[in-house]
């Protein structure tokens, strides 16, 4: 397949114009114009960019690419390296952050409130989800299947009630939208990641919130994804997890 036609078709099949984002979406290295093997994963680190040589990818796709606003502009340090062996291998760089977080099908949050059997009530649109179980659960049962589902133990500040129906979720960095949920009246709040202040917002505003790992809430996005091109267009994916506890 031609990069300049996956290129196209990922833009428009993600939205990516609707964002307003912190880095650039869609092709951030050009390599090859040929694109038959791809390799996905959440992150371009090194060490997937050293799997993507190692399997002979012509492309990689990921949820967190380059360039981001808050990072320096020079091209030094590990940031050469990684730019290096994209280069030195003719290897593109595809990266979706917010379009593979909000997607409607394919988005981190959309497969989530699949995950953990979500109707979806969410009251205006947002990267920020409401669901709601069929039958209330105990927040430590709930707590499990959140855990099971993302093969990790998430950190559970308690503050809401024992029986939980109401669910607000968003994947990765997003604890500072606590208090959305909070207005939208959920049992629980779930995100990756967790700031000291959250602990005092959970217990003094009666909500529960699950800090499920930013790695482990935004895999299933880039996963689905990359299944969808290779269903799609008949390229070769691999998926490679690199573990973080984070």
């Amino acid at each position: 397949m031609k990069q300049t036609e996956l290129t196209a078709y990922l833009n428009r099949f993600l939205d990516i114009e609707s964002y307003k984002d912190y880095a650039p979406n869609g092709l951030q290295v050009e390599g090859k114009q040929e694109i038959k093997k791809v390799v996905t994963g959440v992150t371009a680190c090194q060490a997937l960019l050293e799997k993507a040589v190692e399997l002979q990818a012509d492309a990689v796709m990921v949820h967190h690419g380059y360039f981001w606003k808050s990072e320096p502009e020079t091209i030094t340090g590990f940031k050469y390296q990684r730019i290096k062996t994209l280069i030195d291998y003719d290897i593109n760089l595809y990266g979706y952050h917010l379009p593979l977080d909000g997607h409607a099908e394919l988005g981190n949050n959309a497969l989530l409130g699949k995950l953990w059997q979500l109707e979806d009530k969410t009251p205006e649109p947002g990267l920020l989800r409401l669901g709601e179980l069929s039958e209330p659960m105990k927040i430590d049962e709930f707590k499990q299947l959140v855990d099971n589902t993302l093969d990790r133990t998430s950190l559970h500040l308690p503050g809401g009630p024992e029986l939980v129906k109401t669910v607000a979720w968003c994947s990765g960095g997003a604890q500072g939208y606590i208090d959305q949920a909070i207005s939208w009246n959920a049992d629980v709040y779930i995100s990756g990641e967790v700031s000291e202040q959250t602990t005092h917002l959970a217990k003094e505003c009666g909500i529960h919130y699950l800090a499920a790992g930013h790695h482990a809430t935004e895999t299933h996005g880039i996963r689905a994804l990359g299944e969808h091109i290779e269903n799609r267009f008949g390229l070769n994916v691999t998926f490679v997890d690199i573990p973080n506890p984070v």
